[in-house]
């Protein structure tokens, strides 16, 4: 048996399990929790098809947040089952429970990482690749954005098998350094149009002889 097919196996019999909680609540069964750990297990059956998949469900930053809560049912489950005389079936369903819901936390905490091509857009899959191709023929590169009083320098390289972006703000109020690093370059356009408002056709517009200029000027 291959890895995916044994991850599709566990997304079924977790679909599975949702399912038959539905017709368990339809039914009239269940406790006052049923439908809370009902709603929390639909949503990680979701984020496990969506890391199986390798597609973006929903908001990737519900997911690692998700993933603590299971993984405090988890702890909190061990202790009753260290501390409380259990019959031998509810023992059996809570260890069993326990063991399933450590594998579902790891895959929603990896699937919760915003670092993934899975998370982006068309229109950022599009500005990725012309960002590599920008990168290919020149490297480092530098962009400016400037609104009002507000100026925003950032300066795009490759770093090793990823990517950095080295981010300079400046104000009336001062100025601001920090430096940020991305697997994807599709993480990185995110990152940049979101706090830098820098698109990849500023860096088009930026020539190297404009930048030497504008630098030499402010000297």
């Amino acid at each position: 048996m291959t890895l995916d097919r044994a991850y599709y196996l566990l997304a079924t019999f977790y679909s599975l399990i949702v399912i038959i909680g539905v017709i368990a609540i339809l039914a009239g069964g269940g406790t006052l929790l049923a439908p809370i750990h009902l709603l929390l297990g639909a949503l990680a059956v979701i984020g496990l098809w969506g890391y199986i998949l390798k597609r973006g469900f929903m908001n990737p930053r519900m997911w690692r947040p998700l993933a603590g809560v299971l993984a405090v049912g988890i702890v909190v489950q061990l202790f009753i089952m260290l501390t409380t005389p259990l019959s031998s079936v509810l023992l059996t369903w809570m260890l069993t429970s326990s063991i399933f819901s450590v594998m579902l936390v790891i895959m929603l905490y990896r699937y919760g990482n915003r670092d993934q091509p899975l998370w982006a857009s068309d229109q950022e899959r599009t500005a990725a690749r012309q960002l590599d191709v920008l990168l290919s023929d020149n490297s480092p590169i530098t962009a400016i954005k400037r609104d009002g009083s507000r100026e925003n320098s950032v300066k795009v390289s490759k770093s090793g098998e990823g990517y950095k972006a080295s981010v300079t703000r400046r104000s009336q109020e001062g100025q601001e350094r920090f430096e940020e690093r991305f697997q994807y370059p599709e993480t990185l356009v995110f990152f940049l149009e979101k706090f830098t408002s820098v698109t990849v056709n500023d860096f088009r517009t930026t020539s190297p002889v404009g930048s030497n200029a504008a630098a030499q000027s402010k000297l």
